[in-house]
């Protein structure tokens, strides 16, 4: 089943369950989704849907918003909105692939840096973008920027 489609019967679901907290995110993910469609829409015609790599670039970036939210309302002193955003990233962490330890990230980046023969800081550009995509959400941006960076030296 595509990760549209599963997040489309999630809410169906959350609805019959009448379950608010879990509605009121899968909403949110539904109207992402469809924003990212009507954006395409002119260029890839009318009926375009997103397929799961797209889906999951949308989810991984809605993801990452509520994690910069967490740590801003933490550092205001706000423990009740900082949970309520971690509740909705745990929903939406559900729908997106397992996130890899840092080892397994390091692995991978060691790899691109062995395929691009990147030598420096300045190669960094091109380790990140081989990286991200080999990775696929599957990784935090700033642990692989961090773990480039530092393998590739000052």
């Amino acid at each position: 089943m595509a990760l549209r489609d599963r997040l489309l019967d999630d809410l169906k679901a959350a609805m019959k369950a009448q379950d608010a907290k879990r509605l009121a995110t899968l909403r949110m993910l539904k109207a992402e989704v469809l924003k990212g469609e009507v954006a395409l829409r002119e260029t890839k015609g009318l009926d375009y849907h997103l397929d799961d790599a797209e889906v999951t670039r949308l989810l991984s970036a809605y993801a990452k918003q509520r994690r910069e939210s967490i740590e801003a309302y933490r550092k205001g002193g706000r423990e009740d909105l900082a949970a309520q955003e971690e509740a909705e990233l745990a929903i939406v962490e559900g729908y997106l692939p397992k996130a890899l330890s840092e080892d397994e990230v390091r692995a991978v980046v060691e790899a691109v840096i062995a395929e691009t023969g990147a030598s420096s800081k300045k190669d960094l550009g091109a380790v990140m973008k081989a990286a991200m995509a080999r990775l696929q959400g599957a990784a935090d941006g700033k642990l692989v920027n961090r773990l480039a960076a530092e393998r590739l030296g000052p």
